[in-house]
């Protein structure tokens, strides 16, 4: 990690902050603005983090936003990533050589393959020298958001083994801090950290030994979010990557860890003992809610000299997910076209939250070809997540030409092209009626298609209009000049959205889309309107389709709706903090950025 920092310092990606920084909502909130300023957000080093209210000073620094941008992504991966992609790619086309350069091509090929799995080293944390800590409180771990139970590790490298020792697994698991040496191990239902669990509840063990490892080489921490089928070890990527096999020490418990992590915590998992962990500001930009979690027993903390507290802050996007994100989404598209060969590229618009929204672009041969493959993303690994899905045909402008897509899409929008269907959601996801389980929506948007021409009005006069029907707050018309423009209307709800859809029905020849929202939304904030509408409909309850036309409620819900469980807060920065950072010239006041990206 102390080598990684002065690559970063030497690419001037790294912003050293001496100020003494309160762990609690400050430092987050520092590393959570400078997420958002794109490619010119560096990683933050804060050397002197405290705890305010416990009259506490911390002698680790604490390392934030380490992916900053894509420089910083590719120096952690030592070259470029989209590199990586081709080198995968490649290997998926390998066939039987014929000439003779072919077959010493092939050897070749296969010898770099002896460098992919990891290297135990039996002499325990070798070339460096560990100190033992008392407790957990001694690590600067942060509260991040003001409604937040506790403080979390948000960075944790979790280690998992199987009972009979076959399979490893590297997750990344949020731990909230429960008791001096206490964790809460909140790990989905859909792991495999969760999966092994309940192989060792089966068995008959009564806990389960876990090793949390900070720090250390960067890639260890984007290897603990990649989308691996189930059994393969996630640093065999750090392997394929590196072309250098990851080098791991044995812990006390048997577990395995990256040699050079610069904090280990050691223990298990009681397989009995669950106790209430969140709620927690999470990557959707909501709190998730409290529930039931194992608790994990910590037994040992090593940790290195001049060790480095490593931290990520998740919430509204932009932030440094999206650039881990990024990587993940170019590695894993030729791995995903073994599975689905029609498929030419895909894109994770970042406002929405990876499983929320993804773009395919795809080569359409036949009809229904979209719904086929629709089908087929919903079944395939991480993907299954996956709640919205819109797919063009191979003639469509780039997918990160998004003002270009989004035209072209609008031009070839049918309601009847909607496919709406059921399956697993992401446990986070706050919008299902039940957790982990909810609707999907794809749309088929391949083909042209034949539909009746719009009266289109100026916003006012159309607000005038719906104003007969409903008590309306305000409106904006998107993407005018397209055949579907979309509507967002903001207004107080008062009854079930698919009554008032039903009702401006009779305005039919002026909207083809509507989104109805709840007042607090800024309609001159598409990007947070894109991010706030997939986040909070369920597809098979909040679409409503009638006459070619398309209603959608991504207002909040509740009883109204038959929504039974408590809808969320927005994770939003504490605005006495940030005024006070402003107040002692440690945060710059930018009030566009602030409201470009919902701050408060």
């Amino acid at each position: 990690m102390k080598k990684f920092i002065k690559i970063l310092k030497e690419n001037d990606l790294l912003k050293v902050i001496e100020e003494p920084l309160d762990v609690e909502l400050e430092i987050a909130h520092l590393a959570y603005i400078e997420a958002k300023k794109g490619e010119n957000g560096k990683a933050l080093l804060f050397k002197n983090p405290i705890d305010k209210k416990l009259n506490k000073r911390y002698k680790f620094p604490v390392l934030m936003n380490t992916f900053c941008n894509q420089k910083a992504l590719n120096l952690a991966f030592g070259r470029d990533h989209e590199e990586v992609a081709k080198e995968i790619k490649s290997l998926l086309k390998l066939h039987i050589p014929t000439s003779f350069k072919a077959k010493i091509d092939f050897f070749k090929t296969l010898l770099t393959f002896k460098n992919i799995p990891p290297k135990r080293l039996h002499k325990q944390k070798a070339q460096y020298t560990y100190e033992i800590l008392n407790s957990l409180e001694e690590l600067p771990i942060l509260k991040t958001w003001e409604e937040d139970v506790s403080k979390f590790i948000t960075m944790g490298q979790v280690y998992t083994q199987n009972p009979d020792k076959t399979q490893n697994n590297l997750g990344m698991y949020r731990l909230q801090l429960s008791g001096k040496n206490e964790l809460l191990m909140h790990w989905q239902i859909h792991k495999d950290g969760a999966n092994f669990y309940h192989e060792y509840k089966n068995a008959g063990f009564k806990k389960m030994p876990v090793s949390i490892a900070i720090g250390g080489h960067p890639l260890y921490i984007w290897c603990s979010q990649a989308p691996l089928p189930k059994g393969i070890f996630e640093l065999l990527l750090y392997g394929f990557i590196q072309k250098s096999p990851a080098k791991l020490t044995p812990c006390e418990n048997g577990i395995f860890v990256p040699y050079d992590s610069d904090i280990v915590i050691e223990g298990y998992v009681d397989l009995e003992e669950f106790k209430i962990e969140g709620p927690f500001g999470d990557h959707t930009g909501f709190y998730t809610s409290a529930e039931l979690f194992p608790v994990m027993k910590v037994e040992k903390i090593s940790v290195k000299k001049e060790a480095i507290y490593q931290a990520t802050v998740v919430g509204k996007p932009p932030l440094e997910d999206k650039i881990m994100a990024l990587a993940t989404e170019r590695i894993f598209l030729p791995l995903l076209q073994t599975s689905i060969p029609d498929l030419i590229d895909y894109k994770m618009p970042e406002n929405g939250v990876f499983h929320n929204l993804i773009l395919a672009k795809i080569d359409a041969k036949y009809p229904a070809h979209a719904q086929q493959i629709m089908h087929a993303f919903w079944g395939i690994g991480q993907m299954s997540f996956v709640k919205h899905a819109i797919f063009v045909d191979k003639n469509a402008p780039s997918l990160k030409d998004y003002d270009a897509l989004i035209n072209y899409i609008l031009n070839r929008f049918d309601a009847n092209k909607i496919l709406i269907s059921q399956g697993i959601c992401d446990q986070l996801d706050h919008a299902s009626p039940h957790s982990c389980f909810g609707a999907k929506a794809g749309l088929d948007a391949c083909e042209k298609t034949q539909v009746e021409e719009l009266e289109i009005l100026e916003d006012q006069t159309l607000l005038e209009l719906f104003k007969t029907k409903l008590e309306i707050l305000n409106l904006k018309q998107f993407y005018k000049e397209s055949k579907s423009p979309i509507t967002c209307i903001l207004l107080d709800k008062k009854e079930k959205l698919e009554q008032s859809f039903q009702k401006l029905l009779e305005f039919k020849k002026h909207f083809r889309i509507l989104v109805f929202l709840d007042t607090h939304n800024k309609l001159e904030n598409p990007y947070m309107l894109v991010w706030r509408v997939v986040n909070n409909i369920d597809a098979k309850r909040d679409i409503f389709i009638k006459n070619n036309r398309v209603g959608i409620d991504a207002s909040a819900k509740s009883e109204i709706e038959g929504y039974e469980r408590a809808w969320p807060k927005q994770t939003d920065c504490s605005k006495n903090v940030i005024e006070d950072l402003i107040l002692r010239n440690i945060l710059k006041n930018d009030p566009e950025l602030f409201a470009r990206f919902e701050i408060f």
